[in-house]
């Protein structure tokens, strides 16, 4: 997508330069018209990022990332980007024990029932998997 962006900025630049006031008798100099055509451009070419950004998060998310790419391109006044990111999943990761997809938001996992947000049984802070120790009360932790 950033090729994309770029040659987005690049064909916005020559057609506000070479053809935009190609006829025009009062056409602003050429220093105002590289700097409206780098404006454009660039607005142009963020857009084409933001479209890139929301097909990636969405695949990395697990959503159809077509589905959300094409709303956010046909939805208008960035109402489709605001959408998507309210609507948006949390991110999936994998259970350290048997490899399993899951929710961040999970606590246990789905398939095998691995903790996967410890906490402490003493002072019920969160802990890493595989602490020995609490690092905030010291209490022992069963292995």
């Amino acid at each position: 997508m950033v090729v994309v962006a770029v040659l987005a900025f690049l064909a916005m630049e020559a057609l506000l330069i070479v053809v935009g006031f190609r006829h025009d008798p009062h056409a602003p100099p050429v220093a105002v018209r590289v700097l409206i055509g780098s404006l454009a451009g660039t607005v142009l070419g963020i857009v084409m990022l933001l479209y890139g950004y929301v097909n990636r998060d969405a695949k990395r998310r697990g959503m159809n990332s077509t589905l959300w790419t094409l709303l956010v391109i046909f939805v208008p006044n960035a109402i489709g980007f605001i959408i998507y990111f309210v609507v948006r999943q949390p991110i999936l990761g994998k259970c350290p024990q048997c490899g399993a997809t899951t929710y961040s938001t999970f606590n246990f996992c789905p398939k095998c029932k691995f903790n996967l947000h410890p906490a402490c049984p003493q002072c019920h802070r969160a802990i890493e998997v595989g602490a020995t120790f609490c690092p905030y009360c010291s209490a022992e932790l069963r292995s």
